[in-house]
């Protein structure tokens, strides 16, 4: 199957401001790309590009006075399978863990280790290490939170998710993952395109995804805290420790996001 996945930014800046963009499907999809979802802008401008620490694609720009439209439009393959589900993947002791993961077990800006750790311990030191603890943090972070996009707050952080107890798709996230780093299990925050396909309307507005990717069993495993259930048409775009290192526009002064739309539709092949 494939999908036509792509946004809209319109923007209105005051001043000349630099803004970088992390919005490319990421290069571990190269291969699904049918139609390049090359950033545009209009007007048009410069952009050049480079790869973050995490191996992100990402533009840099100097938006103009005025208004600002920001937009692309791509076609990816998918397989048309749901996430996979690996019970039998286990969780390594730290000592075994590869250099490269070490990262994802430490705290961050939006994952604080240090104040929710005792309360990892106590929800899930019972649990079976491995897939199954992950599972039963996802399912606990998805029944403790609930979604509302009215309740959103940039500066949510994990800890402020467990005890507000609402937030979206990136407060569930956060606070998945820094339960998972409590337990020891290497754990990064994900961004991306998510489609509908395989689930009931009606649909929710277009909008960007978050989930997270823990290291068990040898390599990197898929879990989605807000949605809980395993998806068609995930496509990611971006990885690092927590929303800090993934957000889609990072701008450097004033600025007024004036209208914002994302599209993750199934088209025939």
């Amino acid at each position: 199957m494939q999908f036509q996945a792509g946004y809209e930014f319109i923007y209105s800046c005051p001043q000349p401001t630099p803004m970088i963009l992390l919005v490319n499907i990421h290069y571990s999809r190269a291969s699904d790309i049918v139609v390049p979802d090359h950033l545009t802008s209009d007007p048009s401008m410069p952009i050049t590009a480079y790869r973050d620490s995490f191996g992100n694609w990402c533009n840099r720009i100097v938006a103009p006075e005025g208004r600002l439209r920001l937009s692309a439009d791509g076609v990816i393959r998918d397989s048309g399978q749901p996430d996979e589900v690996v019970p039998s993947a286990v969780q390594h002791a730290v000592e075994d863990l590869p250099e490269e993961t070490l990262m994802f077990l430490l705290g961050s800006r939006y994952c604080e280790t240090d104040l929710l750790s005792p309360t990892a311990w106590q929800l899930f030191g019972a649990v079976q290490p491995g897939y199954a603890r992950v599972q039963a943090i996802c399912d606990y972070v998805h029944n403790h939170i609930v979604f509302n996009y009215q309740n959103a707050r940039a500066t949510r952080t994990a800890a402020e998710a467990f005890n507000e107890r609402t937030g979206v798709c990136r407060d569930y996230a956060h606070l998945a993952v820094a339960f998972c780093r409590c337990m020891n299990i290497p754990t990064r925050y994900c961004t991306g395109y998510l489609s509908d396909a395989g689930t009931p309307p009606p649909y929710a507005v277009g909008d960007f995804a978050a989930w997270f990717e823990a290291y068990i069993g040898g390599r990197w495993h898929t879990f989605d805290p807000r949605n809980n259930v395993p998806r068609i048409g995930r496509i990611l775009m971006a990885r690092g420790r927590d929303a800090s290192d993934v957000a889609m526009v990072t701008s450097f002064g004033p600025n007024t996001l004036e209208s914002f739309r994302v599209w993750t539709d199934e088209i025939s092949d």
